[in-house]
């Protein structure tokens, strides 16, 4: 089993990232791949989870080895598989999640993509009491600037925006679901795929 690796970055998709260590890339999911972008080519350790299936052996990348307890803890739960890990911990609000599970909040957490009424449930079930150690870092959300009209840039214009909404469908997002931000997201002064992409879950969890 893998802890962590150290390598360049060499590749960042809506799916995944590329770490190239000792001429050898390796192929990582994240939650979110835009987060890396600002360490295109420079040395960076991620803490792998690897995940051997009959059909596949996916390797899953976290920024801290709190991330990764995180997604040990929500795989261990019925009905949550490790894309629905990453999904779930796609947004930086991480204390809201916990929050919500502490608070027995089923309707916050099946605001998520694949989490439902009974996956929700299995959650504070399995979870509750068991999260708090894991000494979540508060959220790193960027702020963004104030919304203007005249920033505003047309839909299939904008490739920052177009990978962050082909991002939110990897998550698990239905391709209605991201329509209904769309809007939205175009008025906002975003810089980068990533701040797009954070500002777009603000806007999934808030539906």
């Amino acid at each position: 089993m893998y802890e962590y690796i150290k390598g360049k970055i060499t590749y960042v998709s809506p799916y995944y990232i590329v770490l190239e260590a000792n001429g050898i890339g390796y192929q990582i999911a994240v939650a979110n791949p835009f987060r890396y972008s600002g360490s295109f080519q420079e040395e960076k350790m991620v803490y792998l989870y690897q995940v051997i299936r009959e059909d596949a052996h996916t390797l899953y990348g976290f920024e801290t080895l709190e991330e990764k307890q995180l997604f040990i803890k929500l795989i261990s739960v019925s009905g949550i598989g490790p894309k629905s890990a990453l999904a779930v911990m796609a947004s930086d609000d991480h204390g809201g999640l916990v929050h919500a599970i502490e608070s027995e909040n089923a309707a916050y957490l099946t605001k998520f993509p694949g989490v439902g009424k009974k996956t929700a449930q299995q959650m504070i079930l399995d979870l509750k009491g068991k999260l708090d150690e894991l000494a979540l870092a508060p959220s790193a959300v960027q702020t963004m600037g104030e919304i203007s009209a005249n920033q505003a840039t047309l839909f299939g214009t904008n490739h920052a925006l177009d990978e962050a909404l082909e991002a939110l469908q990897a998550l698990g997002y239905s391709e209605r679901e991201v329509k209904k931000i769309i809007k939205e997201l175009m008025l906002m002064d975003a810089e980068s795929t990533d701040a797009y992409l954070r500002q777009g879950l603000k806007l999934l969890m808030k539906k």
